[in-house]
């Protein structure tokens, strides 16, 4: 599939400005102009560029196809957005900022609509009679941002939050049933039952949509060998014999906060759920983290989880820090393949 046309009179930037797909060489200005956007926000960046690098070396980012950057006058990026697909091709992530200096200027119209044009030129990809959306996240306080999705056809249909929670001293340690056993996962040895796993907590997540393991997989180790903000060391996995019952993957490396932790994901499997273990992971996480040295520990959840899981981060002493609000745009209505409720 060929990258759309940038001569297009819809995908023009102002007058003085470029747009080109990104390459490997804007790493720092997209880190620059993502921490600038944020900055202006909450008054902290957001990002390192090793992550910026990470995620479009991988397997998933094609930079030709799937990027369009903005350049000012002065060569500095002004605008940035990609188009985020995998298999089955029916749920495209956007992601699209424009940097606080060259706002107003058109260049977020231009983005959206280059953004769609994408998505509908990845429409072939898809099954014939699967529904097809884009979709972004945005935090709740930007409202120049809503107001923008919401004139470009998007749809409010969810919020995420994060929580948090300080340490002001050791954590409790957590208690388990009898026979599991909470403990680091092993590297070079677990990677694929670990994924296994994952994938099935997910299953239940609100607009999860499945891919292919193989696929899915490849992903997974490419996070693992190169995002800087990756430890595999701060992993945990629940057992319960051999089987691994429920996961947790942290990170002390944050940009937003030096001294807090983030937990990147926690999860239990079907069967294994309504025992307490997804509250002694949780503990256990807060542990580890308060080991390396962290004051505190952050999260992101579905502010309407299926599975609880909002309620849960409250009753182990989170509250909400900020919320986020996440819209939809349909390209094409049909049989829906995401997570809308549980089975």
């Amino acid at each position: 599939m060929t990258p759309l046309d940038m001569d297009q009179p819809q995908i023009r930037p102002p007058q003085g400005y470029v747009a080109r797909p990104a390459t490997m060489d804007d790493v720092e200005a997209a880190t620059e102009l993502a921490n600038a956007y944020n900055i202006a926000l909450t008054g902290r960046p957001t990002i390192e560029a090793g992550e910026i690098r990470s995620d479009w070396e991988g397997p998933a980012m094609s930079l030709p196809e799937n990027t369009i950057a903005v350049f000012a006058p002065d060569g500095a990026m002004a605008g940035l957005a990609e188009v985020w697909d995998s298999e089955p091709h029916v749920s495209y992530f956007v992601y699209a900022e424009v940097h606080p200096a060259h706002q107003g200027r058109g260049i977020g119209s231009l983005l959206a609509t280059w953004a769609e044009a994408r998505g509908r030129q990845l429409l072939a990809r898809a099954p014939e009679d699967a529904r097809i959306i884009l979709k972004q996240f945005r935090m709740t306080d930007d409202r120049a941002a809503a107001r923008h999705l919401l004139d470009q056809g998007y749809v409010l249909v969810r919020h995420n939050l994060r929580m948090s929670i300080d340490f002001d001293g050791p954590p409790a340690l957590p208690t388990l049933p009898d026979g599991l056993v909470i403990r680091p996962f092993v590297r070079g040895k677990e990677e694929r039952a670990m994924l296994l796993a994952i994938r099935e907590e997910f299953r239940d997540h609100w607009g999860w949509v499945e891919q292919p393991l193989e696929e899915d997989y490849r992903d997974w180790v490419h996070y693992l060998e190169t995002n800087p903000t990756c430890d595999p060391s701060l992993f945990l996995v629940v057992v319960d014999g051999d089987e691994i019952a429920g996961t947790s993957v942290c990170q002390t490396s944050w940009p937003e906060d030096p001294d807090a932790g983030w937990i990147h994901s926690l999860g239990v499997r079907r069967q294994w759920r309504r025992r307490g273990i997804a509250l002694a992971l949780l503990q256990q996480s807060f542990v580890e983290l308060h080991r390396r040295g962290k004051r505190s520990a952050k999260l992101g959840v579905d502010a309407e989880s299926l599975t609880g899981a909002t309620r849960l981060y409250e009753k182990a002493g989170m509250h909400m820090e900020r919320q986020f609000a996440f819209y939809e745009k349909e390209l094409r209505p049909g049989r829906d393949l995401s997570t809308r409720a549980l089975a």
